[in-house]
């Protein structure tokens, strides 16, 4: 059976679509292959890094990559998964179905390391929740 192709879509490419690639290319790598991009290029955030690296999955090696080095692909799903890169990028050209999910940004979450680890590890486990609920059927 061939891998369906998943492209999550956040504003920056740095916390939510990096882990949300991050848990669909080691949990349901069986079923899905997942990338991930932005509408602006920065860098993978340490915290989205440390958020996996506590469920035995290592992010460290991806990068933040642009939502242009994709426009010649087709995908089975595209995902947005925040409300500003819904609303910049409603179409992506080439995709079979659409999703929006809106998760809150971790890296808006004040205080401690602790604080902000767990503010990450909570957005991870609901995108993992999200998958399995949508994209596993």
């Amino acid at each position: 059976m061939k891998k369906k192709t998943v492209l999550f879509i956040c504003t920056h490419n740095s916390a939510r679509s990096q882990m949300a690639e991050g848990l669909v290319n080691n949990i349901y790598n069986d079923k899905l292959k997942a990338y991930s991009a932005g509408t602006e290029k920065t860098q993978v955030k340490k915290l989205a890094i440390d958020a996996m690296k506590e469920i035995n999955i290592d992010i460290s090696d991806q990068r933040s990559k642009t939502i242009e080095i994709f426009k010649n692909k087709k995908f089975d799903y595209v995902v947005t998964v925040c409300d500003n890169a819904k609303n910049n990028c409603p179409f992506f050209p080439g995709a079979k179905r659409y999703f929006h999910a809106s998760f809150e940004d971790p890296s808006e979450v004040n205080g401690s390391y602790k604080n902000k680890l767990d503010a990450f590890i909570k957005t991870r486990n609901k995108i993992n929740k999200w998958i399995k609920k949508n994209l596993m059927k």
